[in-house]
């Protein structure tokens, strides 16, 4: 089966049922007040949408990982104190731990777009496997339940809602597959910041006549219905994109060469804890990235 085929028949499948689209997103505002750092502490920075600093317990046993259990976890194994800072940015979060972080978790893409505009370097150390034992998440292409757009070919006519260009699932990852459905796409793109925003705009504008869609992300799913945001099947799926990098581990410039030998070793080692595993949701804990296609 040709890849545009297969990506037919995906679409095909996923539209067939009206499917409730969940956006785990950022709290309404951030909370800046800065945290006391020990002296000496190994700073870890998160900013992973799906841990319970950032997220909502609306839905029992998903967005509610325990980064502080990883912080008690690697005081053990680097001798040392962590402190553990979260925040919905990575600028946001190094203003709560006043420019510290020596250790960061979050989106592998959104990581690597704004590291550079916090004049942060970082090395890739590990990625974290969720519950079903991936380590990617996808674009998911959305419309209003009612729209008789199908596949993704039928978006012509469609102002499309894309998400920043540092979120690849729902901006470079969604470009590509829809111009494998032959969509033309206008040269500057509609963006929304959050998968909560691009879903309201395709209920709302669909509401009043206009052909609309919204790419959110699929880790997403599980949380606007649960928050009550979305009313179930108001959104229906008719694309989905490959899948992309999702929760990635990286050191900073900051860490030691040797500390960061130790705190890779040790986040290799999480999915052999089962108690911390359960606590940051993971099937398998942190592991190494699979080996590019050559």
């Amino acid at each position: 089966m040709s890849t545009m085929n297969r990506r037919e028949a995906i679409a095909s499948a996923l539209a067939l049922s009206a499917l409730p689209i969940i956006a785990a997103e950022e709290k309404p505002k951030e909370k800046d007040k800065p945290v006391v750092i020990p002296a000496n502490a190994l700073v870890v920075l998160v900013m992973d949408p799906l841990s319970k600093e950032l997220s909502c317990p609306c839905v029992a046993g998903y967005a509610q990982r325990d980064y502080d259990k990883l912080g008690k976890y690697l005081e053990g194994k680097v001798g040392r104190a962590v402190a553990v800072v979260q925040g919905e940015s990575l600028a946001g979060a190094l203003k709560k731990s006043n420019g510290k972080g020596d250790l960061l978790i979050g989106k592998d893409s959104v990581v690597r777009a704004h590291a550079p505009d916090s004049k942060v370097k970082v090395t890739y150390l590990a990625a974290l496997t969720g519950k079903d034992g991936k380590t990617t998440q996808t674009g998911l292409v959305v419309v209003a339940a009612a729209d008789k757009a199908v596949v993704a070919a039928d978006l012509k006519d469609h102002t499309i809602y894309f998400g920043s260009p540092s979120a690849e699932e729902k901006h470079a990852a969604a470009i590509k597959t829809l111009k494998e459905f032959g969509l033309a796409l206008p040269a500057k793109l509609s963006t929304c910041a959050t998968c909560t925003e691009g879903a309201t705009k395709v209920v709302e504008e669909a509401k009043g006549g206009a052909k609309v869609a919204a790419v959110v992300s699929s880790y997403a799913q599980p949380l606007l219905e649960g928050c009550g945001t979305i009313k179930k099947g108001e959104l229906r799926v008719i694309a989905e994109t490959e899948p992309v990098p999702f929760i990635a581990a990286f050191a900073t410039e900051s860490l030691s060469p040797g500390d960061r030998d130790t705190v890779k070793a040790a986040l290799l080692e999480v999915g052999k804890n089962k108690t911390l595993a359960t606590a940051l949701e993971t099937k398998s804990g942190f592991v190494e990235p699979p080996a590019k296609k050559k």
